[in-house]
């Protein structure tokens, strides 16, 4: 939507993504991504770490559930979303206000790790109750069947 402030995270998550369910059933997870600047020190020829940037995220619906089966603590994530803010009264009565990631897309960061991509069965919406993430793709799947190349041109 025009006038939200989408922003791009890159860091490590500092705890297990939590998944809950609404009242309604539908899944949330909620995490942390704590991101680190660092800089060289040209004067020491050593890097130096920056203040830490802990952004609280969520996620919702069958998106929450990949999250949390395929990310865990101390992951290194790009994570791209809009800023929300919301206001809340606490325990004590005192006005208090947070900022929260809504989270669009995220993924891995492949640069000091590697991943193994697993598609969901039905690749989006709802999945019925009890159905688990496919383990293998199916065998007219292009994207994973490997090895089947020609020497024809493509187009």
């Amino acid at each position: 939507m025009a006038g939200e402030t989408v922003i791009t995270v890159i860091g490590n998550l500092t705890a297990d993504p939590e998944i809950r369910y609404t009242q309604n059933g539908l899944p949330v997870v909620n995490f942390t991504i704590a991101s680190t600047p660092r800089t060289f020190d040209r004067q020491a020829n050593e890097w130096k770490d920056g203040e830490a940037l802990f952004i609280r995220a969520s996620v919702w619906r069958e998106f929450a559930e990949h999250v949390a089966g395929s990310l865990t603590k101390g992951s290194r994530v790009i994570a791209t979303g809009r800023l929300k803010q919301r206001s809340y009264q606490d325990r004590e009565g005192n006005n208090r206000t947070s900022i929260e990631l809504e989270v669009d897309e995220i993924g891995p960061s492949l640069r000091y790790a590697t991943a193994q991509i697993t598609r969901s069965q039905n690749g989006g919406g709802q999945r019925p109750a009890g159905h688990h993430q496919q383990q293998m793709a199916p065998a007219d799947d292009a994207w994973s069947t490997p090895g089947q190349y020609g020497d024809d041109t493509p187009f």
